[in-house]
């Protein structure tokens, strides 16, 4: 019973010899052993990141002794720091892609400024049009909607465009004996950018196996940025939205415009009612693909 006051009274002294600083260094790292945690999961390196933790284990019990396994050991962990750094270089510059993009006051002076709500809107309805008549014809289509991270490294694998979207513009690209059908169209502000782009596929290994190679690269771009990428299947016609690894099937011409405007356009609803109604059309299905 006396260790248990002990150690109860030795809790108490610390909490209370916290300072601000100290409170707000303890919310830091765990907020950057968080994020480095959701990064692991996602990237499916848990087995990568058991073997640095079983090498840091060996680490530490080689310092009783063991001079020439620590020896080892010290000059793999100083190497593999680097190593760790060029594994995961596609994750750091994602992350930091996405620290640069959100909406901190000071720095708007260097966000892109806003267009024109009646362009979006009329972009949106052309795409609309296009997907559902390519749904009806079974023509495999790829739209990627930009938003904050900018995508000219996938705009410099394929044709530079600048062109008005339009329904026929995008039918006549994506039509099957074009030869820019086979790679993903880039609207930018309402216009479109460049088409036959090639885009990165999904490492998410949970992925169904009737996706083809257009879903999964549509994935693997949401995954890599926070674009809005549409798709429509040469197979069965479906038209899917991906947004953040997330990928929403077999939707209406209604739903896609509905989902397109909540995601594209400035919101009104920044309360609850607007996130849950963002939410409801996305659905909560697991990461990587989400059916109706």
């Amino acid at each position: 019973m006396e260790v248990v006051m002990q150690i109860v009274q030795r809790a108490i002294d610390f909490i209370l010899s916290l300072q601000l600083t100290d409170i707000l260094d303890i919310l830091i790292i765990a907020y950057l052993v968080y994020r480095m945690l959701i990064m692991v999961h996602r990237t499916n390196s848990s087995r990568l990141f058991k073997g640095v933790l079983l090498v840091l284990l060996g680490l530490w019990v080689s310092s009783y002794g063991l001079k020439g396994l620590n020896y080892i050991l010290g000059r793999i962990v100083e190497w593999g720091v680097l190593a760790l750094l060029i594994l995961f270089q596609p994750e750091i510059r994602r992350a930091l892609e996405q620290m640069g993009s959100s909406r901190l006051p000071f720095l708007e002076i260097f966000n892109k400024p806003p267009v024109d709500r009646q362009v979006i809107e009329q972009t949106i309805a052309q795409t609309v049009s296009a997907c559902g008549d390519m749904s009806g014809s079974r023509t495999g289509a790829l739209i990627v909607f930009e938003r904050h991270i900018q995508l000219d490294e996938i705009l410099r694998n394929g044709t530079k465009l600048d062109a008005e979207t339009s329904s026929e513009l995008l039918k006549n690209i994506f039509f099957v004996k074009a030869p820019l059908h086979d790679g993903a169209v880039i609207i930018r502000d309402g216009r479109i950018l460049g088409a036959g782009c090639v885009l990165p596929l999904s490492r998410n290994v949970n992925l169904s196996r009737d996706l083809g190679t257009r879903h999964r690269a549509g994935i693997g771009m949401s995954e890599n940025s926070d674009a809005v990428v549409v798709l429509v299947s040469e197979e069965t016609g479906t038209i899917s939205v991906a947004v953040g690894g997330m990928l929403k099937r077999h939707l209406t011409c209604d739903t896609l415009g509905q989902l397109l405007r909540n995601e594209l356009l400035p919101q009104e609803e920044d309360g609850e009612e607007g996130k849950k109604k963002r939410r409801g059309l996305l659905g909560k299905g697991k990461k990587g693909e989400q059916d109706e």
